[in-house]
């Protein structure tokens, strides 16, 4: 393909050489293409499964926290009422919160039920509706 010779101009590849190289050439790119996605998807998986660690880590300290801040608070509530009414009213105001949550989750999961997209089936009957000329522009289904 190329002159043996030092310091000699490369040789011109015919047209035939260069048509029957093509199809290796195209399989070898294809073959690197595939490899770079691999190593590209590992790589972000990588980084992925570290950054989503450093978070539950984040969410099981933050429990923690949590966890200490309630304490002080029976601690706190201790030095105007006996220990256990102390604790008994911080359990009810957890009780309380834990309550509305629920009952807002309980609406929005409500909401979403069921799981089908309404809008996106009305505009598509709207949309054959105007390929097959019937109705009006504009106009709901």
């Amino acid at each position: 393909m190329t002159d043996p010779r030092p310091g000699a101009a490369p040789r011109k590849r015919s047209l035939i050489e260069l048509l029957t190289s093509l199809p290796e050439q195209i399989q070898e790119l294809v073959r690197r293409e595939i490899e770079l996605v691999k190593t590209e998807i590992v790589e972000k998986l990588k980084a992925l499964g570290v950054g989503v660690g450093l978070l539950l880590a984040a969410v099981v300290t933050l429990l923690f926290f949590i966890g200490v801040l309630l304490t002080l608070a029976i601690i706190g509530l201790s030095y105007v009422m006996p220990d256990w009414a102390a604790a008994l009213v911080v359990a009810g105001v957890l009780l309380i919160v834990a309550v509305i949550l629920g009952l807002v989750g309980y609406r929005v999961l409500k909401g979403g039920i069921p799981p089908v997209p309404t809008e996106a089936i009305a505009s598509i009957k709207k949309d054959i509706l105007a390929i097959k000329g019937e109705g009006r522009r504009g106009a709901d289904v």
